[in-house]
């Protein structure tokens, strides 16, 4: 990771507290509570820098903005098309076969963390 930083540590101190997927807005709303001197362009850059260095995991969905993750354990995510809202799920598969089968059958090489899957939440349907 970039240099220590005291405003990256309280970031992701806070997203090791919760699990809920929040956005940058949330995060910053929810890191002024304890630290109100914070600049949102401060977590939003630390955000970024924690997604570069793998710290956190940057959840993208087809609705509204960017969520984040902290990474605790593998686990993947399943998306509701109609609300936006990320479930985490855990799902056991065995990483270099799927790269195998992916290379083999569209030449893309990737390197695999986790499945991201889209559908209807029971709440939406």
């Amino acid at each position: 990771m970039n240099n220590y930083s005291k405003q990256r540590e309280i970031i992701l101190e806070t997203l090791k507290n919760i699990k809920n997927h929040p956005t940058a807005e949330e995060i910053y709303k929810l890191v002024i509570k304890t630290h109100p001197t914070i600049s949102r362009s401060t977590v939003y850059r630390n955000i970024s820098i924690l997604v570069e260095n793998k710290k956190i995991r940057k959840i993208t969905t087809s609705m509204g903005p960017d969520r984040f993750d902290y990474i605790f354990e593998n686990h993947h995510h399943a998306i509701c098309k109609k609300c936006g809202k990320v479930f985490d799920f855990l799902y056991d598969f065995e990483k270099e076969n799927f790269k195998n089968i992916l290379k083999n059958q569209t030449g893309i090489t990737s390197d695999v963390a986790s499945i991201t899957l889209y559908g209807i939440c029971e709440i939406c349907k």
